[in-house]
């Protein structure tokens, strides 16, 4: 990941970070899958999550990294925030309409 920037928007997942990941980096051609982190054998008591389960991946589209959190229930991935995609093309907006369903997350 060779992109250095001060902000990077954390995604929160229940246990698909991984999967969200992967699939946010094959509908973006101009993409990189990153750095897998686990959770500890220590804290169980605290976060609840089995050691060695995916706890964080990091991943960038089109330039912009992104980190990918499995960090439980508790907040919902919702459409509490958007990523507007700049696009030249009406064959670019037809793309990302239909490889970006409703309420993907």
């Amino acid at each position: 990941m060779a992109t250095v920037s001060k902000i990077t928007p954390c995604l929160w997942f229940d246990t698909q970070a991984e999967e969200a990941a992967r699939f946010y980096c094959s509908v973006f051609k101009q993409s990189q899958f990153g750095r897998i982190s686990h959770y500890p054998d220590v804290g169980q008591e605290i976060h609840g999550r089995a050691a060695g389960s995916v706890l964080t991946v990091e991943f960038e589209l089109e330039g912009m990294p992104f980190l990918a959190l499995n960090a439980g229930p508790r907040f919902k991935f919702d459409e509490a925030i958007s990523f507007p995609l700049h696009c030249q093309t009406q064959e670019a907006i037809d793309y990302y309409w239909g490889a970006l369903p409703a309420g993907t997350g």
